[in-house]
């Protein structure tokens, strides 16, 4: 099975793609809630808030890779047109996250500047479309499993369906991408989590 389709530890999450810098940290991170239970007893409102800003951390970094792709003069007129489609389901999930963090009293993270995200993801190495697509689909991935990986830790059912939704999103990102790249299909799943 193809590994960055389907890393099955942390470390498989991390080192499926080191530019997985937002999705990393989400999967790295050590939650006490899952271990105590914490997420079905009622929750913890600042860990929510927690995940939800480094989900948001994620989403800002889609956003801005996405940016990076239509900007590089890369991309096919059709492409891009998917890739900019793609963007703004990653701008609704942004929007979704700040008014969730809001709702806990959070203060949602700012995203950083589209020069630092470009350093981070390497994008001066991207040379044609593939290239492109292959780093949208490891962000991609990593999305999902992030976003899968934190939902045992959420304390609010109502945010379960949040990253659940948000996770089939991402999922069907790394589809396309996957397809599009000629990705084999695993044989086996589960492809996520």
């Amino acid at each position: 099975m193809n590994a960055i389709l389907a890393p099955k530890s942390r470390r498989g999450i991390l080192t499926a793609g080191a530019t997985l810098s937002a999705a990393g940290a989400l999967a790295l991170m050590d939650l006490p809630a899952r271990a105590a239970g914490k997420a079905a007893a009622g929750g913890n409102t600042a860990q929510d808030v927690q995940l939800l800003n480094a989900a948001l951390a994620l989403e800002d970094e889609g956003i801005a890779a996405y940016q990076i792709g239509a900007e590089s003069k890369l991309l096919t007129p059709d492409v891009l047109k998917v890739a900019v489609t793609f963007q703004g389901h990653h701008k609704t999930h942004r929007d979704d996250l700040i008014a969730a963090i809001k709702r806990l009293g959070g203060k949602p993270v700012e995203p950083k500047k589209l020069g630092d995200y470009a350093k981070e993801l390497n994008a001066a190495s991207l040379k044609d479309q593939t290239g492109v697509l292959r780093l949208a689909l490891k962000l991609e991935t990593g999305a999902t499993n992030a976003y899968l990986g934190i939902i045992p830790s959420l304390g609010e059912s109502d945010l379960y369906l949040l990253a659940a939704r948000t996770a089939g999103d991402e999922a069907f990102h790394a589809g396309v991408l996957g397809h599009v790249l000629g990705v084999p299909v695993p044989q086996k799943a589960p492809l996520f989590g």
